[in-house]
C-alpha cells in the first residue's frame, strides 16, 4: 500500500477517524456520550485534557502542544456552553465548526475529542452549580453577571466525565484561570492546571474565535489593546507605581480612538486584587468593545 488511506469506523457512539500510511496510523476517537468517553477512556486512563468551545485557532493548537508531553492520551471537548453566556451574549451565533475542528485536532495529534449536544452535557435543568468566591463579580464579572458561575459549573462537570490528572488553560482568559485553578485547590480535585501562553498574531492581537466577528478597519485598530498593556508593562518595569495614572492614561486612549473600554487595570497575579508596596507580581489586563466585539487581553509583569 503506497497511498494513505482515509479509514472511518463507528462503534457504540464512538466515531473514529484514522488514515492508514505504510508505517503509521494516525488515529483519533470522536465521541458525543459521557457512557462511550468513559468506556474509551478506561482502556488509557493516563489523559491530559483540553476544553473548548471550538472554532478552533493557533492558540488551542498551543494548548494541545502544552498537553501532548504531559500524558499518553490527549483529549479536547467542544462545547460551547450556555451557562456562561448572558442574554444579550452571542451563544446562538457563536460559530460552531465542529469538521473543520475535528480536522485541525487529528492534524495536531488528538487522541479523543468530546462533542457533546447539550441534552448530554445538561440532560436536566441544571440546579447545582458551583458558586465561585468574590472574584467572579470583579473585572470580567462585573461585565458578564453570572459568567464564571457557568464557566466553573461545566468545567466541574466535565472533569467528572474526563477524569484527567491534568488540564490545559489559556493565559488570554487570565481570570477564568485563576477562578478554575481556586476551584481545583478548594474541591481537592487531583487535577493540575496548566496555564499555556497567550499566542498572537503577527500585529499582537492576542487570538480569539472573536476576532472572526472584527471589521476590516475594526481589525485594523485592534492590536492597539495589546499596544496600551505593552506600554502599561514597559512603564511598570520602568519604575512607575501610580497605578491609578497608568490605568486611566490606558482607559483614555481606548475612548479617544473609538472604543468602548470595560477596564484597564493592574492587579496581582495571585488573586487579582490591587497591588500592595512590595508586590513584584502583577499583571494589567484590558477589556473592551470595539464596535460589535468584545475583545479581553493582559500582560503580566515581573518586578526585579
Amino acid at each position: 500500500m503506497t497511498d494513505a488511506q482515509p479509514l472511518t469506523q463507528v462503534k457504540e457512539g464512538v466515531f473514529s477517524s484514522f488514515i492508514l500510511h505504510p508505517s503509521s496510523l494516525i488515529f483519533m476517537d470522536i465521541i458525543h456520550s459521557v457512557a462511550a468517553l468513559r468506556e474509551r477512556l478506561q482502556r488509557v486512563p493516563n489523559n491530559v485534557f483540553v476544553p473548548t468551545m471550538g472554532n478552533l485557532h493557533d492558540g488551542h493548537i498551543q494548548l494541545i502542544n502544552v498537553a501532548k508531553p504531559r500524558a499518553a492520551c490527549t483529549v479536547v471537548s467542544i462545547f460551547v456552553n450556555r451557562l456562561q453566556f448572558g442574554p444579550r451574549e452571542d451563544f446562538d451565533r457563536y460559530p460552531r465548526t465542529l469538521e473543520a475542528d475535528c480536522a485541525k485536532l487529528k492534524a495536531a495529534g488528538v487522541d479523543v475529542v468530546f462533542a457533546p449536544d447539550e441534552r448530554e452535557i445538561y440532560p436536566e435543568p441544571q440546579t447545582y452549580v458551583v458558586e465561585p468566591s468574590d472574584l467572579q463579580h470583579i473585572l470580567d464579572g462585573a461585565a458578564r453577571p453570572g459568567h464564571f458561575r457557568g464557566v466553573a459549573t461545566v468545567v466541574l462537570k466535565l472533569f467528572n466525565m474526563v477524569s484527567p490528572h491534568s488540564a490545559i488553560f489559556g493565559k488570554k482568559d487570565y481570570q477564568q484561570y485563576i477562578v478554575l485553578r481556586d476551584m481545583v485547590r478548594q474541591f481537592a480535585l487531583p487535577i493540575e492546571i496548566i496555564p499555556a501562553e497567550t499566542v498572537r498574531a503577527p500585529d499582537g492581537l492576542a487570538l480569539s474565535s472573536r476576532n472572526n466577528y472584527l471589521a476590516p478597519e475594526d481589525r485594523r485598530e485592534a492590536p492597539r489593546l495589546h499596544q496600551v498593556l505593552a506600554r502599561a508593562h514597559d512603564e511598570i518595569m520602568g519604575g512607575a507605581r501610580d497605578y491609578q495614572r497608568i490605568e486611566l492614561h490606558g482607559m483614555s486612549e481606548l475612548a479617544d480612538r473609538g472604543w468602548k473600554p470595560d477596564y484597564v487595570t493592574v492587579r496581582r497575579q495571585a488573586d487579582l486584587q490591587p497591588p500592595q508596596a512590595g508586590d513584584r507580581e502583577i499583571v494589567v489586563l484590558a477589556a473592551a468593545r470595539l464596535g460589535a466585539t468584545r475583545l479581553i487581553d493582559n500582560i503580566e509583569v515581573f518586578i526585579r
